[in-house]
């Protein structure tokens, strides 16, 4: 971080988060990938790295970053990544961190690892063009003081879905926590449309854009098939969705994911 060609300007964001350990740590073990997938969505093609926060490094990456962004070689710092946002998203991505740092405040240090943030931002890709893609970043390890020290960062293109920007935060929790935070940076969401879905059916919505099909959310929830296909029937209803691929859509372009 003393070098001034690996500066970005998250880690002046970063510095205000009580819960991020501000000193160098080099060597960090590569965190559950496989459970953390499980948590992600990836309506389209994605990547991921691990991000060490102490240093702002990166490791295990997944091999997509170098075909979606037409690079050479794996990026090793942050910076890099950030050099491929459009520079008319930055300011908003900073924003974006910043919200995160007061929602997590505000929902507690102890239970940032149970916590994913999400939100959407243009980045370039292999063909010279700027896409949108959606960024999840989930925390992986803290050290002996509870002060985080790795997260890994996924990025799935959604263009093909929607070139909309919703300008949303979304803190949600992961496992047993089951928080809901979402917050609109740009006052242009559907305000009618975010609030009339109910909790039950915000959580069935994610499920929905991971994947999974109305008997695996039922086994997940703890529901019957058919309570499930009536919430289905619903979120359609509520969103004005004739099918799935409609209801991904307006979910992305109102942050609901």
């Amino acid at each position: 971080m003393e070098d001034a060609e690996k500066k970005h300007p998250l880690i002046e964001v970063w510095n205000t988060y009580p819960g991020v350990r501000q000193s160098g740590k080099k060597n960090l073990s590569i965190p559950p990938i496989e459970r953390i997938i499980g948590e992600m969505f990836a309506i389209g093609e994605y990547y991921y790295y691990v991000l060490n926060l102490t240093n702002s490094t990166l490791s295990h990456h997944h091999e997509n970053i170098l075909k979606l962004h037409g690079l050479k070689k794996y990026p090793e710092n942050l910076k890099e990544v950030i050099d491929l946002t459009h520079p008319d998203d930055i300011e908003f991505v900073m924003k974006a961190e910043q919200t995160v740092i007061q929602k997590m405040v505000e929902i507690g240090l102890k239970h940032q690892l149970y916590t994913k943030a999400s939100y959407c931002f243009r980045m370039k890709t292999a063909s010279g063009k700027y896409e949108l893609f959606h960024h999840q970043a989930i925390p992986t390890m803290e050290d002996e003081h509870g002060q985080l020290v790795q997260s890994i960062n996924i990025h799935t293109n959604i263009n093909h879905i929607t070139k909309e920007n919703p300008h949303t935060v979304l803190v949600s929790g992961i496992g047993h926590r089951k928080d809901f935070h979402q917050v609109n940076l740009d006052c242009k969401v559907d305000d009618e449309l975010l609030e009339s879905l109910t909790k039950r059916e915000n959580e069935i919505l994610s499920l929905i854009a991971k994947g999974y099909s109305g008997p695996e959310i039922a086994k997940i929830l703890i529901l019957s098939e058919h309570t499930v296909r009536t919430h289905r029937k619903n979120i359609l209803r509520k969103t004005k969705s004739r099918n799935s691929k409609e209801l991904l859509k307006k979910a992305f372009e109102n942050g609901l994911i």
